[in-house]
């Protein structure tokens, strides 16, 4: 009998930990932290850098990855609403190595990207003070102290529980909606005015060529991944089977339309060579409230940058309790030690893995400070992070299309033509991740370091998953 036999795949009837954890998330919550998880700031600088052709690119990364990613990941949820999320599915579909990797590959992304956490903050204050507080960003001991302070406050997070962090995700995704609603209001507004009318939806065909190419890429996996990030709470959550479906039917359009009618009202200020990929919006509205003096773009400007601060540190706490819960789970399967699986015994949150995760974090976050202003070294440690993402979801949509028959998957034609199409987007990430899009010593050189990463990461977590089997196998002798 195979490995991923070991537990039953008949919908909630699924057994995996001891019961305890609250259900905190209901439907609005998880709404709002899809709509967060999935609205990257930086992606929206990405996508103008296609000009006018970026409709077209959205529609064919919505149509050709966001879909299929909802309609697997829905479908998924239904049959197995576990805590632990994609874990749990890829541990049921392929065995309990399979399963084991694609932990891996999500923790490592949640870690490293945590221990970039100071670093964004940091950079993002010096912005919103203006160009005399640059130096913030390249003081080692001042990033240094914002990472162990937000990892500090992610980790008691954590141990109280979503009855409060949610609130946090809830009011990181409400600010980020409206610094987004304004950005796209301002072009209405202006084009009263002196300027041409605004065209959000204009269809260009896009030039054929690899930056194209590259920029599509992060269009769909970089800016369109993530539902399946909350289903990791389905332990949590109330009436998972149902309300995490519905939570995508709610959040995806309100996503698609963001990146769209954002992009485009980008351009409508800022032309594609001038954006500034990392602060696009924030240089937008500085342009679209330029009319009404000097005095409002003073406010304007660092008003919108806290703001979408609030995006990425609520997309940390998301990162980092997502961190914490999978060692739990893949305890509760034996595949880590029992002392993971420890509850809190008032808020019955994961608290010995709340506190590994948050002092991984504290040590990336120092091995991190060792490339401070080094624009190769913070890229490679980006595109590592997404690229270890981006390989668990070659599971997601591998899943429907090769997992053993009891679980009920493969059923439908949608549904497999939908995985192909992800699993190929996914791959197609994977292999542009490996070239650099900035300017690098050695463009050979990058690309050894990134695919070596990748690939040597996976083989560190192939042995900790054999060791571990090995150390169980003695036990019982």
């Amino acid at each position: 009998m195979s490995e991923a036999k070991s537990q039953s795949a008949s919908g909630s009837a699924l057994l995996q930990g001891p019961s305890g954890l609250r259900r905190e998330l209901g439907l609005a919550d998880l709404a709002l932290a899809q709509i967060l998880y999935l609205t990257i700031p930086e992606f929206f600088g990405t996508a103008a850098k296609a000009g006018p052709s970026h409709v077209f690119l959205w529609l064919l990364a919505i149509l050709l990855f966001f879909i299929p990613e909802a309609l697997v990941v829905a479908r998924l949820n239904r049959l197995m609403p576990l805590e632990g999320g994609l874990y749990e599915w890829a541990r049921l579909a392929f065995g309990d190595r399979i399963g084991f990797l694609v932990a891996w590959n999500l923790w490592l992304y949640g870690v490293i990207y945590m221990a970039l956490a100071g670093l964004i903050t940091m950079s993002f204050l010096a912005y919103a003070l203006g160009p005399k507080a640059a130096w913030i960003a390249e003081n080692k001991w001042l990033v240094l102290g914002a990472s162990f302070v937000l990892a500090a406050a992610m980790a008691l997070l954590a141990c109280v529980g979503f009855h409060v962090g949610k609130w946090v995700t809830n009011t990181g995704s409400i600010f980020t909606l409206v610094v987004l609603g304004a950005l796209v209001l301002m072009p209405f507004i202006h084009s009263s005015g002196n300027i041409a009318p605004f065209r959000p939806l204009r269809l260009v065909s896009p030039p054929l060529t690899l930056f194209t190419l590259s920029v599509f890429s992060k269009m769909t996996f970089g800016a369109l991944c993530g539902f399946e990030y909350v289903a990791i709470f389905a332990g949590e959550c109330r009436n998972p089977e149902r309300n995490l479906a519905r939570s995508i039917l709610i959040s995806g359009p309100v996503i698609a339309l963001m990146y769209i009618f954002g992009t485009a009202a980008i351009l409508a200020f800022v032309p594609p060579d001038a954006v500034d990929i990392s602060a696009a919006i924030p240089q937008a509205l500085s342009q679209a409230f330029q009319p009404f003096g000097t005095a409002i773009v003073r406010i304007i400007l660092p008003l919108s940058v806290i703001l979408l601060l609030t995006n990425y540190v609520s997309t940390f706490n998301i990162n980092f309790n997502g961190c914490a819960r999978l060692p739990m789970v893949a305890g509760w399967d034996h595949l880590l030690p029992a002392w993971f699986t420890r509850l809190h015994p008032e808020y019955k949150t994961p608290v010995n893995s709340i506190f590994f995760a948050a002092g991984v974090a504290m040590a990336a976050a120092v091995a991190v400070l060792i490339g401070v202003g080094q624009q190769e070294a913070f890229e490679l440690l980006l595109v590592g992070a997404f690229a270890f993402y981006a390989t668990a979801y070659l599971a997601l949509f591998a899943i429907p299309l090769f997992a053993r028959r009891e679980l009920g998957i493969r059923s439908g034609l949608l549904l497999r033509v939908g995985a192909v199409s992800g699993f190929l987007m996914t791959l197609l990430y994977i292999v542009l991740s490996i070239f650099p899009i900035v300017d690098v010593q050695s463009s050979w050189e990058y690309s050894a370091k990134t695919a070596g990463g990748i690939i040597g990461a996976n083989l560190l977590g192939i042995a900790i998953y054999r060791w571990g089997r090995g150390a169980k196998a003695v036990v019982r002798v």
